[in-house]
């Protein structure tokens, strides 16, 4: 998981920062004994000739290291699942319903947020904490619809955390009843496994993905609550098979809530829009 990826270790650097003001980090404290790094290497030039059998330690040392995976795995989920609590309460009181839009690149969960900006106005408070790697190139977008907004930057990692929502939740300031859409970083592993105080978990997938991505990536799928078929547009000009992608999902997932629509054209936007309403804290 994130001990093997590096995104969970204290050396990864988060931004997070609105669009027309200054970048704000999030690092951990790394200590460098007063900014001069040294090399601890030590060179060993003893000749110690062994020839006994270190297999039975060898097999141990295996055994440990998996052992220690699992244990750095479980406290990191454990510790981000009591931040989730907390902003899964603080959300309740404000009376906010938070939305965790997932995907792969490119599926065009940026586009549905924008048309659903736009299809909100007036009827419900929208605000956005928007999750990339690098750039401020989707909060500007989000920035051009009036909808508040902030960007997080993971720099290598490859999800949001409940720890990283709640730094960014300092800098909005959520109206009662409103919703929040959280748009995670594009992957469909990781942010499957870390909850982040949402009350619905969306995975978007688009018709130029191929019908066996819930296959693929069965915990994504297991973990949501709703799924977005969204391209629909797209469908004279690709060989996809929306019936048979249906199927993958539900043989995942029985209880999904699946969407046809297209956020370019706005074919299906109205049933999206309607359940968007319906949401209550």
């Amino acid at each position: 998981m994130c001990d093997t990826c590096g995104c969970g270790s204290g050396t990864n650097p988060v931004r997070i920062s609105r669009p027309g003001e200054p970048e704000q980090h999030h690092d951990d404290e790394h200590h460098d004994d007063n900014n001069h790094p040294h090399s601890h290497g030590h060179h060993h030039d003893h000749d110690h000739s062994h020839d006994h059998d270190h297999t039975h330690e060898h097999d141990h040392s295996h055994d440990s290291s998996r052992q220690r995976l699992i244990r750095v795995e479980e406290d990191i989920l454990g510790k981000n699942n009591l931040l989730a609590s907390r902003n899964s309460g603080y959300f309740e009181a404000k009376r906010v319903v938070a939305l965790n839009l997932m995907s792969s690149p490119g599926s065009g969960k940026t586009t549905l947020l924008e048309k659903s900006i736009v299809a909100l106005e007036g009827k419900r408070p929208v605000a956005v904490i928007e999750g990339d790697q690098q750039t401020m190139n989707d909060a500007e977008r989000i920035h051009q619809t009036g909808a508040p907004v902030v960007q997080v930057n993971t720099g290598n990692g490859c999800h949001l955390d409940a720890d990283m929502i709640r730094q960014a939740l300092d800098q909005l300031q959520l109206q009662e009843n409103s919703l929040l859409f959280i748009e995670n970083v594009g992957n469909l592993v990781c942010p499957s496994l870390f909850e982040l105080g949402e009350k619905n978990r969306i995975v978007i997938i688009s018709v130029t993905e191929g019908e066996d991505k819930p296959l693929k990536y069965p915990t994504m799928f297991e973990h949501a609550h709703t799924c977005i078929i969204n391209k629909i547009d797209l469908l004279p000009y690709v060989d996809f098979d929306t019936e048979l992608v249906k199927k993958h999902i539900l043989s995942v997932n029985p209880h999904l809530h699946i969407m046809e629509l297209s956020a370019k054209t706005g074919e299906g936007m109205e049933q999206w829009i309607t359940w968007l309403l319906d949401q209550k804290p």
